[in-house]
């Protein structure tokens, strides 16, 4: 079988190790010329761990740790009053975990355990130019390096707004929801002031400041802002579709005046290289293939970083599709692999992308009232949680969430 995967983040190269495992001649093509380095936290959760744990690659993922020790929340002077550690024996309601990693990072150790494959290559600087045909004998593409190729596969991995999705399905079949919240990342030089945990501080008029350490000596800083009228609303959603530049200019009219180190992250952002803007939405598709063509990952399903799923999904659907894939006979269609995969996968998808209603607003408080509010409920949530009996309640990150199955070709991986 051979197989195109377009994106070269966690979803695609985690597909190709598993397809690599059944035989399938796989090609994955990324826009950019190299991987890009280290990004934002991202989380392994629940059965994921179990299916890093199979491919081997579980201790190389802990020795990425952002080295973070935990979640706080601070004031204005940067006093933490509700600490939410990690625990060694993983009880408790941190959002932190000891499978903390940059986004960059674990992108890296998928790239890095499959590029050397015999059955496997990477096509960097290159993309899906158009789609020429996708009937019953197979999918033909022009990439942009001019060639014309045929594949019995084609696997859309590239992202939230996935340019081979657009050329494929139309729009009415992709649902976008608009959660009202906007981040802009980057990273920051490590200060001696800066401390190993995730800090989170909660200004007024819904924006957030966060800072978090990373295993490379450096900081990643974070505004995450809330639209309180339409007029912010249409300013930052304008902003999400413009340069840099415009989206910079934006982040300083509205946080000049937020508090804490508003005004240390406001001056590095102009010498960062990796600013990033985002408007929160998430992706809902009502089929998630057409023909030979499938997408995975957040092009499929994206969940928004409000779920803290998108890495766990993109690793479990990676699985599932390249389990699905093994058990075709010679001579069937991959539609058939494609239905089981999202008879079986997409249940457990619709499932995670539910976000509680209340949610991104309850930390985002405009008002002062509601800060105090806010502030007072995690602080005796955080001193609740400090009681082991009472911590064990909120253990789940490492249960088994999704019931994986059982894949013939894949059985005696590695599992260190």
């Amino acid at each position: 079988m051979r197989v195109l995967i377009s994106g070269a983040g966690i979803a695609g190269p985690a597909l190709a190790w598993w397809l690599a495992k059944t035989g399938a001649r796989i090609t994955v093509v990324e826009k950019a010329a190299a991987l890009f380095p280290h990004g934002q936290n991202v989380d392994i959760q629940g059965t994921a761990r179990k299916v890093v744990k199979k491919m081997g690659l579980l201790e190389e993922v802990l020795r990425y740790n952002t080295t973070e020790k935990g979640t706080q929340l601070i004031d204005a002077k940067g006093r933490p009053f509700a600490p939410f550690p990690v625990r060694e024996d993983a009880n408790g309601a941190s959002a932190t975990s000891e499978f903390e990693v940059l986004r960059g990072d674990l992108a890296a150790i998928f790239y890095k355990a499959t590029k050397d494959e015999p059955n496997v290559d990477y096509l960097f600087s290159t993309t899906i130019e158009k789609i020429v045909s996708n009937d019953d004998e197979s999918v033909k593409v022009q990439l942009s390096s001019g060639e014309t190729q045929k594949y019995d596969v084609l696997v859309a991995a590239d992202g939230q707004w996935s340019k081979v999705r657009k050329q494929v399905f139309p729009k009415d079949a992709i649902t976008v929801v608009d959660k009202n919240m906007y981040v802009c990342y980057w990273t920051i030089p490590r200060l001696p002031m800066d401390n190993s945990w995730w800090n989170i501080y909660c200004a007024l008029r819904s924006r957030i400041i966060t800072l978090r350490p990373d295993p490379h000596g450096t900081i990643r800083a974070m505004f995450s802002m809330m639209p309180c009228n339409a007029a912010e609303k249409a300013a930052w959603e304008d902003a999400s579709r413009k340069d840099r530049k415009l989206q910079q200019e934006l982040c300083r009219s509205h946080f000049a005046d937020a508090g804490w180190q508003a005004q240390r992250l406001l001056s590095s952002m102009d010498q960062a290289s990796d600013f990033y803007f985002q408007a929160i939405k998430q992706i809902k598709m009502s089929k998630w293939s057409k023909g030979r063509i499938i997408c995975l990952g957040d092009t499929a399903f994206a969940p928004s970083p409000l779920t803290g799923m998108g890495t766990s999904l993109a690793i479990l659907g990676s699985y599932v599709l390249a389990g699905e894939l093994s058990k075709l006979n010679a001579g069937d269609h991959p539609a058939k692999a494609f239905d089981s995969y999202e008879t079986i996968f997409r249940p457990f998808v619709e499932e995670m992308q539910q976000v509680p209603w209340i949610f991104p607003d309850l930390v985002h408080p405009q008002t002062a009232i509601k800060r105090w509010m806010l502030s007072s409920f995690l602080s005796l949530l955080s001193k609740i949680v400090a009681i082991p009996w009472l911590a064990s309640r909120f253990n789940g990150a490492d249960n088994e969430d999704f019931k994986l199955p059982v894949y013939a070709q894949f059985e005696g991986e590695k599992s260190t």
